[in-house]
């Protein structure tokens, strides 16, 4: 089976030239005895059993140079999920990073795991913690630069497993823009992770001036992938793990809200924004929004069409582990509007994701092909021919 990519302007390394990363592809390929790689702007994929291609648009990679760079900044006085937690919490937390480092760091760990999932393509962006908007914007834009480099390595290695998402300093719009741009057309990423708010403010704040960032990823096609890091005003969360339980989906619910309710969806309505753990709150919840912009003036401030109009133009991973709220997820946003995700390597993530789509209650198999791997492809510019 081949894939080209059809993103415009690309310049992945895997695709065209990209010098330090070519030579180095070079220099393996004469070791091994490997054929060259396929002409620019082509990609060949190869699914083992004749079966659509399984792409996991959730997973995430730490790079252990950002985290030695920083570590001098405490990044940890910075993050939700660490602030509001409880002694036991943050001891759990501990244990977890470090007997999953080697899936979160070690490329031979993950590709045995994905195959051991079942899965074809990982689109692999940074851990949360890794989008530094606490940093000064230059200090934040030089991290964004080392996370992006190295994802960007990682896919040129291993092309046909690996496409990436990578970082912005969403702590300078201006920045953004530049890294965004060097992503996309440098670096072949396929977009970028962003958090739901940055430094507690929410991503439509003026402030922020965060409308040319969306303009452009518009623009660029890239899609955004929109990952919470805890609730920035999680006092009451602290026990039982709740700032990431409750946390995580409430955080994105908000984002999510002011995304539609400051027209930020209905300025750029091609936007790609892909919304994890199966869009938080909102996406199983809407009615009360919609009843909101019928019923009180103050909700209908900015935008004129029903709020779940715009909810409709997001994407949602499949992380809801019950099948029932999946099948619930896939009648009311479509099925080409569910993409496959697991959350690699964390706790909180899904690690039967095939056998949870393939659960589903009277799902046909084009759209279980569809939320299994063709909508991500379509996403994330893989085209077959």
């Amino acid at each position: 089976m081949m894939f080209t990519c059809s993103v415009p302007g690309c310049a992945n390394p895997a695709h065209a030239f990209h010098p330090a990363l070519a030579a180095r592809k070079a220099v393996r390929q004469s070791k091994s005895g490997t054929r060259a790689a396929a002409p620019a702007g082509t990609k060949t994929l190869r699914d083992r059993k004749g079966r659509s291609l399984r792409i996991d648009i959730h997973c995430h990679y730490l790079n252990p140079e950002v985290a030695a760079k920083v570590a001098p900044f405490n990044p940890a006085q910075y993050d939700p999920s660490v602030e509001y937690a409880n002694a036991l919490t943050r001891e759990v937390n501990v244990k977890q990073i470090r007997d999953r480092a080697p899936k979160l760091s070690t490329i031979e760990v993950r590709l045995k795991d994905m195959d051991r999932m079942g899965i074809d393509i990982q689109a692999v962006s940074p851990a949360p913690n890794q989008c530094c908007y606490w940093a000064e914007p230059g200090l934040g834009a030089e991290i964004a630069r080392m996370v992006n480099d190295r994802i960007a390595g990682i896919v040129a290695d291993r092309p046909e497993r690996f496409v990436g998402l990578g970082s912005v300093p969403l702590q300078n719009a201006d920045l953004a823009v530049i890294e965004l741009e060097r992503c996309m057309k440098q670096l072949g990423l396929r977009g970028v992770e962003i958090n739901p708010n940055v430094n507690g403010l929410n991503l439509t704040d003026p402030q922020l001036n965060l409308d040319k960032f969306f303009a452009k990823a518009q623009e660029l096609g890239a899609v955004i992938f929109m990952h919470p890091l805890g609730f920035t005003q999680g006092e009451r969360l602290r026990n039982h793990y709740f700032n990431n339980v409750i946390g995580n989906p409430l955080e994105t619910t908000v984002a999510v809200s002011h995304l539609i309710f400051d027209g930020v969806m209905e300025r750029h309505p091609k936007l790609k924004i892909v919304l994890p753990h199966a869009g938080g709150y909102l996406a199983h919840y809407w009615a009360r929004m919609d009843h909101a912009h019928r019923a009180r003036a103050d909700s209908r401030t900015v935008i004129k069409k029903a709020p779940s109009s715009y909810l409709k133009k997001f994407y949602f991973d499949t992380i809801t582990f019950d099948p029932e709220m999946l099948g619930n997820l896939i009648e009311r946003w479509g099925a080409d509007h569910v993409l496959l995700g697991t959350d690699y390597p964390y706790d909180m993530g899904e690690t039967d994701p095939v056998g949870l789509i393939t659960s589903v209650p009277r799902l046909s198999r084009e759209k279980r092909e569809r939320i299994m791997g063709g909508n991500a492809a379509r996403l994330l510019g893989i085209r077959a021919r």
